[in-house]
C-alpha cells in the first residue's frame, strides 16, 4: 500500500508493528529485566559482566527475529547457507546454556523452553531438530561440567516436551493450510465444471444454428439463415443469463428443478425441431443449492450431448422424487445423421458432480440409444 502527497510521488505506507512482534520484544525486555534482578545480577566486571553479556545476547538475538525480514514461516535471509533465523537460535541458545552454566536462573529456563518452542513452531523439522538436538547436547555437557544432575535432567525432559508441543502445533497449522488449500482447488473444480457445463451447452446450440444458416445461404434462403442466426444470437444471449445463473446459484438461488427442465426442452426443441418430453414423478421438494445445480447441470449436459452426438434424435427427460433421494434420467435413440465425436469431459464432470454428492452416475448404451441416469441423496 502506498499514499502520496498531492503532486508528489508515492511513497511507502508507513509500517506497524504486529502483535506477535511486539509480544517477542516485550518478552526481550522483560528477559533482561527479570535477569537483571537474578543473582549475581548484571556488572561491570567478572561474573557480573558475563551475565550482562550473555543476557544482552538473548535479548538481542530474540528481538532481532521480530524484524520484518525474518517473520514469518519461511527461513528468510541466509549466511553461508544457514538461515540469520536459526543462527540467532544457534547463538540465543547458546548463551542461555552459558548463564545456566554460571547460575542457577528461572529467566533462562524460561527463555531456553521459549526459544526450543518457538524454534519447533516457526520451523520445518530439518531445521528445527538440529536446534532442539544443540540444546540438550548443551544441556548434557552442562550437566556433566557442574554435577547438577536432577535439575538439569528434569530441564532436558522439559525441553523435549516444550519442542514437542511446538512441533504438534506446526503440524496442526500445516494440516489446516493444506485442507484451505484442498478446499480451493475443489472450488477451482468445481468452478471449472461449471464453465464447461455452460460453454457445452451454449455454444453447441449456437454451432447448430449457424451450420444450418450456411447451408441455407448456400441454397438462396436468406430469410430462414436469418431466422437461425437470430436464434443463435438468442442462444448467446441465454448462455450468458446461464452464467449469472449459475453465480446465483452459488448465493443459493436456484430455479425449481421442473421449471429448468422444461425451458431446457424448449431450448432442446427449438434447436433441433425434435421433441424433448419432461416427465415428473414424485412431489417434488427443494433440493440443497449444490444438489440441484448438479441436477440441472447434467441434465443440460445430456441434452447438449443428444444434439452432438445423435443428430436428429428426441429426448426424454425424467425426474423422480422418493423418500430417500432425487433420480434424473435422459435417454434418446441412435441419431438419424453421423454425430460428432466427443473428448469424454462431460461425462467425467458430470460423474465428479454426483461422487461429490455422494450418489451414483450410470452413463451408456441401452439397446435403443443412450442413457444418463443420475441419482442423488436429498432425503425428505
Amino acid at each position: 500500500m502506498t499514499t502520496a502527497p498531492l503532486g508528489g510521488a508515492p511513497r511507502p505506507a508507513r509500517r506497524h508493528p504486529d502483535g506477535p512482534s511486539v509480544l517477542r520484544l516485550g518478552l526481550a525486555a522483560l528477559f533482561v529485566l527479570a535477569q537483571a534482578g537474578t543473582p549475581p545480577g548484571f556488572g561491570l566486571s567478572g561474573r557480573g559482566l558475563a551475565v550482562t553479556c550473555l543476557a544482552l545476547t538473548v535479548a538481542a538475538a530474540t528481538a532481532a527475529v521480530a524484524l520484518p525480514s525474518l517473520r514469518g514461516d519461511v527461513p528468510g535471509p541466509a549466511l553461508l547457507g544457514v538461515p540469520v533465523r536459526l543462527l540467532l537460535s544457534y547463538a540465543s541458545i547458546a548463551a542461555v546454556i552459558a548463564l545456566l552454566w554460571m547460575s542457577v536462573s528461572e529467566p533462562a529456563i524460561a527463555a531456553l523452553l521459549y526459544l526450543v518452542g518457538t524454534a519447533a513452531v516457526r520451523n520445518p523439522l530439518r531445521h528445527s531438530l538440529p536446534v532442539v538436538g544443540f540444546a540438550l547436547v548443551a544441556l548434557l555437557l552442562q550437566t556433566t561440567a557442574t554435577g547438577r544432575m536432577t535439575r538439569d535432567l528434569s530441564l532436558t525432559l522439559s525441553t523435549c516436551v516444550v519442542y514437542l508441543i511446538g512441533y504438534s502445533v506446526r503440524q496442526r497449522r500445516e494440516t489446516r493450510a493444506v485442507a484451505a488449500r484442498e478446499e480451493v482447488l475443489a472450488e477451482r473444480a468445481r468452478i471449472a465444471r461449471e464453465i464447461h457445463d455452460i460453454l457445452a451447452h451454449s455454444l453447441s446450440a449456437q454451432i447448430v444454428h449457424l451450420e444450418g444458416a450456411r447451408l441455407l445461404l448456400r441454397a438462396d434462403r436468406a430469410q430462414e439463415a436469418l431466422d437461425r442466426v437470430d436464434r443463435a444470437r438468442d442462444l448467446a444471449k441465454s448462455g450468458l443469463e446461464e452464467a449469472r445463473r449459475a453465480v446465483a446459484a452459488l448465493r443459493d438461488d436456484v430455479p425449481p428443478l421442473s421449471e429448468a427442465l422444461k425451458a431446457l426442452a424448449e431450448e432442446f426443441h427449438a434447436a433441433t425441431g425434435q421433441d424433448c418430453a419432461v416427465a415428473v414423478s414424485g412431489t417434488e421438494r427443494r433440493l440443497p443449492p449444490e444438489t440441484a445445480l448438479a441436477v440441472i447441470r447434467t441434465a443440460q449436459e445430456a441434452v447438449t450431448n443428444v444434439r452432438r452426438h445423435a443428430p436428429g434424435a428426441p429426448a426424454a427427460v425424467r425426474l423422480a422424487f422418493d423418500d430417500g433421494g432425487c433420480e434424473l434420467e435422459v435417454a434418446n435413440p441412435a441419431g438419424t445423421a453421423p454425430g460428432t465425436p466427443g473428448g469424454g469431459y462431460g461425462l467425467v464432470g458430470m460423474r465428479e458432480r454426483a461422487e461429490l454428492l455422494g450418489g451414483t452416475l450410470e452413463a451408456g448404451p441401452d439397446g435403443r440409444g443412450f442413457r444418463v441416469r443420475l441419482r442423488v441423496p436429498a432425503p425428505a
